[in-house]
């Protein structure tokens, strides 16, 4: 059982939407940057990206979660914690450190990346709009915790090398959390969040291990050496 009904649940998001108006806008923008971004790989390209995705994880955890949500769900502040944890690390992997590459291919990890993305940017508002949420009692792109979640496994699936696997971990667990409290609240839009880490952690793990054994077995062929 939630601590709270369904009806409170898209209250929150009504007052919400109504407060920080016009940021979703700016989310919008924000995530255009991002996505754009993707088709001009590079250093400064990639810690924009970053930025981006550190920026949409701290305000949600900040903002949505202590300040709103925490007013129908005390467990909303240990859920802003671990929001906060992620936009920071975030911010520190990919902006600081200069740790995370993105670059659009058309490789099947990518195209999942692509779909997630477009999911979470398009999809996801048309499906609450479908099924009655309509605004301002409406999740948005960038500004609610599991769209910005399902965007941030699609992006993270445009990587092109490895990184720390401790940024899946408060994604994940949020997809399941999320996922399983949206079946309960019936946010149909929300469902594809409760697959959205068993799919995109697994591919980036297999995709490190591949890499990985490509290097050693590369490493370990002997070079010819070619003579006239």
């Amino acid at each position: 059982m939630l601590p709270f009904t369904p009806e409170q649940f898209l209250n929150v998001f009504a007052i919400y939407n109504k407060a920080i108006w016009p940021a979703q806008i700016v989310a919008y923008v924000l995530g255009a940057i991002a996505v754009a971004a993707l088709l001009r790989p590079g250093r400064v390209s990639d810690r924009a990206i970053s930025a981006v995705l550190g920026l949409m994880w701290l305000c949600t955890g900040l903002l949505y979660h202590s300040v709103f949500f925490s007013s129908v769900n005390k467990a909303a502040f240990a859920f802003g914690a671990l929001f906060v944890v992620e936009g920071v690390a975030l911010l520190y992997t990919g902006v600081l450190r200069d740790g995370l590459r993105f670059a659009i291919n058309y490789r099947f990890r990518a195209a999942i990346g692509a779909g997630f993305i477009l999911y979470a940017s398009l999809v996801y508002p048309l499906i609450g709009i479908a099924t009655g949420h309509s605004w301002p009692a409406l999740p948005m792109f960038g500004v609610a915790p599991c769209p910005v979640t399902i965007f941030t496994f699609g992006l993270l699936l445009t990587t092109t090398r490895r990184f720390s696997y401790w940024l899946l971990v408060i994604p994940f667990i949020w997809s399941l959390i999320g996922g399983s409290a949206a079946i309960l609240l019936d946010v149909r839009q929300d469902w594809v969040l409760l697959v959205s880490g068993l799919i995109a952690v697994p591919i980036i793990v297999i995709r490190d291990r591949h890499a990985g054994a490509v290097a050693e077995e590369a490493s370990l062929t002997p070079s010819v050496e070619l003579r006239p």
